[in-house]
């Protein structure tokens, strides 16, 4: 008779037998990187080998659309539909990456190629973001092939390949199927978990405000002997505008951009006794770096930051004996769904003016990903805990919003739904840069995690919309 453990067993033992590698490797081979024009027919190829034909067995019906922004990847949509009357739940995942940078990876690894070392497995897109939504779907044939082919709800996918550059065109296009794509909750995978260890569940995201900085005062640079001490230095003025952003500690001093006087009560019970952890080497969590009276969980769960990207005043790896005519600054503020960034540019002149730095320009502000946020405690994000806990025999872990961006703003707001990110990764995974990897041991717990979810989806009880 078919039955709970018995689905997790098959999704498990799929992990074990080598056949989850395999599908890994082959979708990890496919160079979908997003950020290079060259590679755009891999986008498509991603879509039409890797995942179409996949999504068919399972009994999807699937389409694949051109993406409303020109120059974007395709989007992919499926359905498979049991009963309009059950529990919808809707997946989403993005098959683009972020550049491969063959160059810089260690020797011996290769980024469009699975290789195990050191009990990890490399390549890109192991993390971000194939191997997360690979997990989702192989944990639902698990279940389909349990339970005879017949779930209990019913299940829809967005797959993006944009997302690296932004998910451009992914507000419109789900604004344009707003019908196709209705659900009851999304549950979904993308970003690390707070610790390695720790099984995770976010209930949003925090967005990113971008900005730059910048001081131009003279068409070139003049001789530092003649003019040094007597003209403007802009670089030195960039400084005084980025301390006067943030203390030497970090902390924010534009007050205005920040969500209160202190992390709100209800997200604060939420993150107690949240660790944060896995850089293994990556970063460090530096005592006294930040809002002071803050735990390392509420500063990046629910609280703002205020990150300099990159500086550039001259040529430093050829300065000559001159006073710059400009100074430069790319900066970028990391915010929660309890901000309102229509405040942050505004705030932020004002402060300047303030400090007597009318000189500095604010230029090329703009949200590049927006912020969102599910209370803790939303029926969904409780149900999928309990699953979870059921499944792994370990407590699961709650965060208000991912401390990085994801696009979920775009379902809250045109669907309704709430957010459930079950993430598979962790913070010392080096997405974005060279050895970028996973830990296998997280990736089997993660389908059965999820296997546990889909079979409890079909076993009624779940919430539903309203």
């Amino acid at each position: 008779m078919p039955s709970r453990d018995a689905a997790i067993a098959r999704a498990t033992d799929d992990f074990d037998s080598g056949a989850f590698r395999d599908r890994l490797a082959a979708l990890v081979a496919i160079p979908s990187t997003s950020q290079d024009p060259a590679a755009a027919p891999q986008l498509l190829r991603y879509l039409e080998e890797g995942i179409t034909p996949w999504l068919a067995r399972l009994g999807f019906t699937s389409a694949i659309h051109p993406n409303l922004e020109p120059g974007c990847g395709p989007i992919l949509t499926a359905t498979r539909i049991e009963d309009p009357a059950l529990p919808t739940a809707l997946l989403y995942g993005h098959g683009d990456t972020v550049l491969g940078l063959e160059p810089a990876w260690s020797a011996g690894l290769d980024p469009w190629t699975l290789t195990e070392r050191d009990g990890l497995w490399y390549g890109r897109g192991t993390a971000d973001n194939k191997g997360q939504h690979i997990i989702n779907l192989s944990a639902l044939e698990a279940v389909l092939a349990e339970r005879g082919g017949r779930l209990g709800a019913n299940v829809k996918l967005v797959l993006e390949m944009s997302e690296e550059l932004g998910s451009k065109g992914l507000r419109a296009f789900v604004g344009q199927h707003r019908e196709l794509l209705a659900a009851d909750a999304l549950i979904a995978s993308d970003g690390p978990r707070v610790e390695p260890a720790l099984p995770t569940i976010a209930a949003g995201s925090r967005g990113s405000f971008m900005f730059d900085l910048v001081v131009r005062l003279r068409q070139g640079g003049v001789h530092s002997g003649h003019w040094g001490g007597l003209t403007t230095d802009p670089a030195i003025l960039l400084g005084h505008a980025i301390a006067s952003i943030a203390d030497r500690h970090g902390r924010i001093l534009v007050r205005d951009w920040l969500p209160g006087e202190t992390v709100p009560p209800a997200i604060r019970e939420a993150l107690r006794g949240c660790p944060v952890g896995g850089g293994e080497g990556a970063a460090t969590i530096d005592e006294g770096w930040g809002e002071p009276g803050l735990t390392p969980a509420e500063k990046i769960y629910g609280w703002a930051s205020f990150i300099v990207l990159a500086m550039s005043c001259g040529n430093v790896a050829s300065p000559v004996n001159a006073v710059a005519p400009e100074a430069r600054a790319a900066c970028q503020i990391r915010y929660t769904g309890d901000s309102d960034p229509a405040r942050f540019e505004p705030a932020l002149r004002a402060h300047l003016d303030a400090n007597g730095l009318e000189k500095v320009a604010i230029e090329r502000t703009g949200i590049r990903m927006p912020a969102s946020r599910t209370p803790p405690d939303d029926p969904w994000v409780l149900w999928t805990k309990a699953s979870m806990e059921r499944s792994l025999g370990t407590r699961v872990q709650v965060t208000p919003n991912a401390s990085g961006g994801l696009p979920g703003d775009v379902f809250v707001d045109l669907l309704g739904t709430p957010l459930v990110w079950v993430p598979h990764s962790y913070n010392g995974c080096k997405q974005h840069g060279p050895d970028e990897h996973v830990i296998p041991a997280m990736l089997r717990e993660g389908l059965a995690a999820f296997a546990g979810i889909w079979w409890d989806l079909g076993e009624g009880g779940a919430p539903r919309r309203g």
